[in-house]
């Protein structure tokens, strides 16, 4: 907390980013941030950025939903750069509505005055299009959980949505644990572990 508090308070816009893999809490950690820092920061999440589902069907790819080609990379670095610039006086993030499995464009607020921009998401250290990411962030976290706990969690998250158990234990397994695997290759280009 003291770490995001300096942040919140160097006199310029600051960006903070949690990395982490799917189950992870970067989402909750995020969340218990910003509300720590009241007006002080504001929650963007990546996820906002996944594509569409009609879109991931177009490309083959609604299969793989949450793999980092299934999000509008280039998107999200643009709203981060724009961000960085603070030189808009609001600028409008997209929101993921998870119960509807879509993102919402234009659904956050993110004013000019606000020092402290929290993102979180799977591959804000990942390379590819992601790459010019952690360049963007003043710091990085990585959010780190024991993996048996994090399935448990992405299992009831999916059965919550509408999935079967069975089905959210197939979805885990091929798709949110590849992904992870993914991810925690680049835990070491964190600034910060930090282990829930």
């Amino acid at each position: 907390m003291q770490r995001a508090s300096a942040l919140a308070g160097a006199g310029r816009r600051a960006l903070l980013g949690l990395a982490g893999a799917p189950g992870a809490g970067k989402s909750t950690l995020a969340a218990a941030l910003v509300e720590a820092l009241g007006g002080q920061a504001v929650l963007v999440p990546m996820d906002g950025f996944h594509l569409a589902d009609p879109e991931l069907d177009r490309l083959g790819r609604r299969d793989r939903k949450g793999a980092p080609d299934t999000f509008d990379a280039a998107g999200y670095v643009h709203l981060l750069r724009r961000l960085r610039a603070r030189s808009d006086d609001v600028v409008y993030a997209p929101v993921f509505v998870r119960s509807q499995e879509q993102a919402v464009a234009g659904a956050l607020a993110v004013p000019r005055e606000v020092p402290l921009v929290v993102t979180e998401g799977n591959y804000l250290l990942a390379d590819g299009g992601f790459s010019p990411v952690r360049e963007l962030l003043d710091q990085t976290w990585f959010v780190d959980v024991d993996p048996v706990l994090r399935r448990q969690r992405l299992v009831a998250r999916h059965v919550r949505h509408g999935r079967t158990p069975e089905q959210a234990e197939q979805w885990v397994a091929s798709s949110d644990d590849l992904n992870a695997q993914l991810v925690d290759a680049t835990r070491d280009r964190a600034d910060l572990v930090v282990h829930l």
